[in-house]
């Protein structure tokens, strides 16, 4: 199976402007490719995955991944699926957050001469100057046509800023840019970025004459993929320093049971031959389902090693065993807790409930136990003593935690 048909048979292709030529130059590895990263934070989380093994998928059939790294649009702010503006960030978190990238990257795609590039369209989005810009590529736009554009419909309502309503100019012209200094002739994307994305095809055939090619695929579901991740503890980080393998883990671990087989299709490098055998599995092997698509992105992420420590660690949890080692801790202050701290607020330290309010209806509903008994009352004190051994937490029937006094 080629890689195109590959990606088709894993349910990823969702829209592409010219599906033969597309076929061809990536069954081909002619395709010099970019997906775009926006550095709103340090770490990459769950919902960059299906763009990072689409990178690596492509990479290893002989295409060239460019990794856009959006320094100048995120001085922006993408207004796709927002309703309200971003907060602006300094150049210098930017690069910070583009460094922290790169390090994570390199797990999936390998850089250097002639293969993956790491680029950030601040090098040259700052120096634009804006009546150029005016002049050159805003005649290229219908402003008719980009207020009927998905990506800003919902903020009209609310309010659309002018800085915002440049998003799709800018990352047009990304592509428009990329084209003609690197060779870039394609661009993935999540399926709500459709319309910002047609822009820079539009654009490089404007500028440059129909016979340009310039190509345009979205990824089904990378817009769902986008919410992946988020629990009350917050997003499903790479770096193990915010989300450890054993968090990381679980999550795959505790995915809805019809989701699981839709991200082992996706995500993980099975052979489409072997997972078209394990679909037909019998609904009893679900939990054999979830521990393969955990362990495979796991090991992906982290590695073999910690993959196989997490698992291991899941099983014993969950068979009453007693290895606490990999489950994810929290370390207290002796000083700030005295003599004992109060259920609610140690399950809000320990970053398992959002509020109050969820940890006192948790409890009341027999969903909170510590060291395998149920927590029976909202103003439980947990001793420091008992602290001090550590206590294990339980939260619902599939998240564990520990608290200790440090």
């Amino acid at each position: 199976m080629k890689i195109y048909e590959e990606l088709v048979a894993r349910g990823l292709i969702a829209q592409v402007t010219n599906e033969e030529e597309i076929r061809d130059l990536v069954n081909n590895g002619r395709a010099t490719f970019y997906i775009g990263f926006d550095p709103t934070a340090d770490s990459l989380h769950v919902g960059h995955f299906m763009a990072l093994c689409l990178m690596k998928r492509l990479q290893m059939a002989g295409n060239r991944p460019i990794a856009l790294i959006g320094g100048g649009t995120a001085m922006i702010g993408d207004p796709s699926g927002r309703t309200d503006m971003r907060s602006m960030m300094t150049q210098e978190t930017i690069q910070h957050n583009c460094d922290c990238f790169k390090k994570q990257m390199e797990r999936f795609i390998e850089f250097g001469e002639g293969k993956a590039m790491m680029v950030n369209n601040a090098d040259w989005l700052l120096p634009l100057n804006y009546v150029d810009v005016l002049r050159e590529v805003g005649t290229c736009f219908s402003v008719n046509n980009m207020l009927r554009a998905e990506c800003y419909k919902q903020r009209m309502e609310k309010g659309l800023s002018f800085l915002e309503f440049n998003y799709m100019i800018m990352q047009s012209y990304d592509f428009y840019y990329m084209y003609q200094k690197f060779g870039c002739n394609m661009q993935f994307g999540g399926n709500d970025q459709w319309s910002n994305m047609l822009g820079g095809t539009e654009l490089i055939r404007k500028k440059l004459g129909e016979d340009a090619h310039a190509m345009t695929i979205t990824l089904l579901l990378n817009s769902e993929g986008k919410k992946m991740g988020k629990t009350a503890r917050g997003a499903v980080w790479l770096d193990p320093e915010k989300t450890s393998p054993f968090e990381f883990y679980q999550y795959w671990r505790n995915v809805d049971d019809a989701d699981v087989m839709k991200c082992i299709r996706m995500l993980t490098f099975i052979p489409v031959e072997e997972i078209d055998e394990i679909e037909k599995w019998e609904d009893s092997r679900i939990n054999e389902k979830k521990e393969l698509l955990a362990y495979e992105l796991t090991a992906l992420v982290h590695g073999e090693e910690e993959a196989t420590k997490a698992k291991d660690a899941a099983r014993s949890l969950f068979s009453g065993g007693g290895d606490d080692s990999n489950m994810p801790t929290t370390e207290l202050s002796a000083a700030d807790i005295g003599d004992g701290i109060g259920i609610l607020d140690l399950l809000l330290a320990c970053s398992l409930v959002p509020s109050k309010g969820e940890a006192r209806r948790l409890i009341q509903q027999g969903g909170i136990s510590l060291d395998g008994e149920k927590v029976e009352a909202p103003d439980f004190i947990v001793e420091s003593a008992r602290l001090s051994d550590g206590v294990k937490i339980k939260k619902g029937k599939k998240v564990f935690h520990k608290a200790i006094i440090k």
